[in-house]
């Protein structure tokens, strides 16, 4: 939440929609401590900022539970100020879940989002996204290895976010390490491989495991066989 809000006009930035108290959606890939660990975060700190609307969350199964046993570990907290001398309103911090399948799960005006199962290894529960806009097709491939039914949904979008890990890093991991990655992740060589069939205008690797490599390796492995547009994802790019 602090890092989504440096790009509003609060602190700094230039988009009033990522004011703190306007963040109302969210959609989770998957359950993972490192994509769910700061959903506490989003819960709460954006009504705490005044958000006084519901705030509503699509992921995978097992969702509701978690937000569930976030909000009452919090309970005290909330409490304290919704009752106590601090303004606050009764919605902000209530989360209306919908747990997803492969499909469109939401739809306004502005954005038609839909799911599609990924391939994170084991874990089935796993999802990338397409937002569909007036004028744009994005894909966020979620953590994922090279996946068919991505393809299906990513063919020359304009802008593809995909995992990636480097081939390069790849290396130095144990043999355990490898067969989990390799099961679970995308390389750097695979990814290029991955860009090309697919032909997004902007290809943003992102969720990057560098592990000791260079920003330059990463481009040069995914060069090897796609020449179009690569921007490295980073906190607060812009992508027009």
């Amino acid at each position: 939440m602090r890092r989504a809000s440096a790009m509003s006009p609060s602190y700094g930035g230039q988009f009033i929609q990522m004011e703190i108290a306007n963040i109302e959606h969210a959609f989770l890939t998957h359950i993972h401590s490192d994509h769910s660990g700061g959903l506490a975060d989003l819960i709460l700190s954006p009504w705490v900022m005044g958000r006084d609307k519901e705030l509503k969350l699509f992921g995978p199964k097992g969702l509701k539970d978690m937000v569930t046993n976030i909000t009452e570990a919090y309970k005290l907290d909330i409490d304290y100020r919704l009752y106590g001398t601090q303004p606050a309103n009764k919605k902000g911090f209530v989360s209306i879940v919908k747990e997803i399948e492969e499909g469109v799960i939401f739809k306004d005006i502005n954005v038609t989002v839909t799911a599609f199962y990924n391939n994170h290894g084991d874990l089935k529960e796993s999802f990338g996204y397409l937002f569909e806009t007036e004028d744009k097709k994005i894909v966020f491939s979620g953590d994922t290895a090279i996946s068919d039914n991505l393809k299906r949904y990513a063919k020359e979008v304009d802008i593809l976010v995909h995992e990636v890990y480097s081939s390069e890093g790849f290396k130095s991991k144990t043999d355990d390490w490898k067969i989990y990655h390799r099961a679970h992740h995308t390389s750097s060589i695979d990814l290029g491989i991955l860009a090309k069939e697919l032909n997004p205008k902007t290809l943003v690797p992102s969720h990057i495991l560098f592990w000791g490599a260079s920003e330059k390796s990463i481009l040069d492995d995914i060069s090897l066989n796609f020449s179009g547009k690569v921007l490295l994802a980073k906190d607060l790019m812009i992508i027009e």
